[in-house]
């Protein structure tokens, strides 16, 4: 294999020609041949379009099949990809197409509906994603030529489309590939310039190191794709390796998921923390509280037998099949990780950012470190800007292959993020053991200064509250110098043991205490506030912090 990105493409259509590829639940299959003439039958329409090598081609819409080969004919063709999350409101969305100056613009219906085409002013073509039907164009020859598309297509390859006849863009490391607008945790969206180089780093060490994902494994598809950690690994990975990625096609709830793993029964699953401590609190905790599974885990003797079963449970939930999950996009709870560490649960916690395409570390299962998210992967460093990085937490800062090219039109914010000699400046606070094992503390922004100038690490409070039977999830926010706590009640637990509102105060001043007593006086809380809705998030579920005071 050259060190092509476009080269693990171009190879894996041709080893899996007629195996299946790309699947909507409850909908249609494509094998990799099909996926190919797809391909190639935009490439057509991108040249009646005038589309050039290094165009702006911008795709929203939900995980479907059309949004992959919409991807993947995009950068095959050599025109730059920029994904956008569809949950983005309007206004985002239409000044990121105006921003990365696109010419084409993908949509799905929904999308369709928020943005007008005329306040998409680069923009000379709008393609819906269901159907591949011109929607808005400034060109008739365009419709003409779609309308005409199959024809044209059997003109040029009379005899079928060969896997030799792929004929994918010849780029270079340093070309723009990717512009992948940032979720924007804690501030507003920013274009991450990625070039081809940092999508080869992270599909080449996908490849090397998660080696147990065979051709013909069953993958589904739950993280957004127009986020690059679900696009890295549910998508780039899986067709690499000539898997068969099966889209949700709507929102991945718990009894959604359950559903689609029994159906498909992955090997590997990329999962964002919410989704596994929901299944681990809401299905696992509940069935050892009870007897007599509660008595049998005080006996030494039992407990190995006990923790055994519940491993197998929980492999069974997955489908059956399960190798590793993977977990990334925010820390996991150390309830819910030390528990999965001590039945022997093949998990691991990953990490890593969009400036990264987006990986930075990464450890197999059996050599994972409960709490740690992993060593540097190939071809990055990483090293913490601290006096002594074992034991003071200092910010991630990362170099290497997958780092990005820079923010576009942004040289201001490139050089901020970027030190003297060319080290990334993450944001993220960390520290790294002797082994390489780096322990992220919490965001760089996030952090409080506590009265007499200790560092207090809000997401570290808020694992504490997070752990307790009746909270949902939790912010710890500063007011007039001291700590307060924003709570999202568990309202499924509440109802289910009939708990009436006028008991909330007291249930939730209670917990207020018993957090108190894990922490140390510096970062005690002082109130409590109950939000009756979930806090608002990016697409990897972490919560846009910017937005609550």
């Amino acid at each position: 294999m050259d060190e092509r990105f476009l080269g693990f493409f171009e190879e894996s259509f041709k080893l899996n020609w007629d195996r299946p590829a790309l699947t909507d639940l409850e909908g249609a299959t494509y094998l990799y041949k099909d996926f190919a003439k797809k391909i190639k039958e935009l490439h057509i329409l991108f040249e009646s379009m005038g589309v050039k090598p290094g165009n702006k081609i911008s795709i929203c819409g939900k995980n479907s099949t059309h949004w992959a080969i919409s991807f993947f004919a995009t950068v095959s063709y050599g025109a730059v990809v920029v994904t956008i999350l569809h949950d983005f409101h309007a206004d985002s969305i239409q000044d990121i197409v105006n921003h990365s100056e696109s010419v084409v613009f993908f949509v799905d219906s929904v999308t369709k509906g928020k943005v007008k085409p005329e306040s998409v002013k680069t923009v000379k073509h709008i393609i819906r994603i269901e159907d591949f039907s011109i929607v808005n164009t400034t060109d008739d020859k365009v419709i003409e030529t779609n309308k005409n598309l199959n024809e044209i297509f059997e003109v040029k390859y009379p005899d079928g489309l060969k896997s030799d006849e792929l004929g994918f863009h010849q780029e270079s490391p340093e070309e723009l590939a990717v512009l992948n607008y940032t979720s924007g945790t804690m501030s507003s969206p920013k274009g991450v310039m990625l070039p081809y180089r940092s999508l080869w780093s992270n599909t080449r060490f996908a490849v090397e190191n998660i080696s147990f994902v065979k051709p013909g494994d069953g993958v589904v598809c739950m993280l957004p794709m127009a986020h690059m950690y679900g696009l890295a690994f549910e998508v780039l990975l899986s067709v690499a390796q000539g898997c068969h990625i099966h889209f949700l096609g709507r929102t991945p709830s718990p009894q959604i998921l359950l559903k689609a793993f029994e159906k498909v029964k992955p090997t590997l699953v990329l999962a964002v923390p919410l989704i596994i401590e929901k299944i681990v609190r809401g299905k696992i905790f509940p069935e050892l509280d009870k007897k007599p599974t509660s008595i049998l885990l005080k006996l030494p003797i039992l407990k190995n037998i006990v923790y055994k079963k519940v491993r197998e449970k929980l492999v069974g939930t997955f489908g059956g099949k399960l190798h590793q999950v993977v977990i990334g996009g925010a820390g996991l709870n150390s309830e819910v990780g030390d528990f999965l560490s001590k039945i022997g649960f093949p998990y691991s916690v990953g990490y890593g950012m969009t400036e990264c395409g987006p990986l930075i570390s990464y450890e197999y299962w059996e050599k994972y470190k409960p709490g740690c998210c992993g060593k540097a992967v190939d071809r990055m460093q990483v090293k913490i800007d601290s006096t002594d990085p074992e034991n003071t937490v200092g910010e991630i800062l990362v170099q290497g292959a997958n780092t990005m090219l820079g923010y576009y039109k942004n040289p201001e914010a490139t050089k901020l993020v970027f030190t003297a000699d060319g080290w990334l400046r993450t944001g993220d606070l960390a520290t790294i053991d002797k082994d390489g094992y780096i322990f992220i503390k919490g965001r760089n922004k996030s952090m409080i200064l506590g009265a007499n100038g200790q560092n207090i690490y809000p997401e570290e409070v808020e694992e504490k509250f997070n752990s307790e039977k009746y909270v949902l999830e939790s912010l710890i926010v500063e007011r007039n110098h001291k700590l307060e706590v924003i709570i999202v009640p568990e309202l499924e637990i509440l109802e289910k043991e009939n708990i009436d509102k006028d008991r909330w105060a007291g249930i939730f001043g209670d917990i207020l205490e018993t957090v108190n007593l894990r922490l140390p006086n510096y970062s005690k809380v002082v109130n409590f506030e109950l939000r009756d809705s979930e806090f608002d998030k990016t697409p990897k579920r972490s919560i846009r912090r910017f937005l609550y005071k």
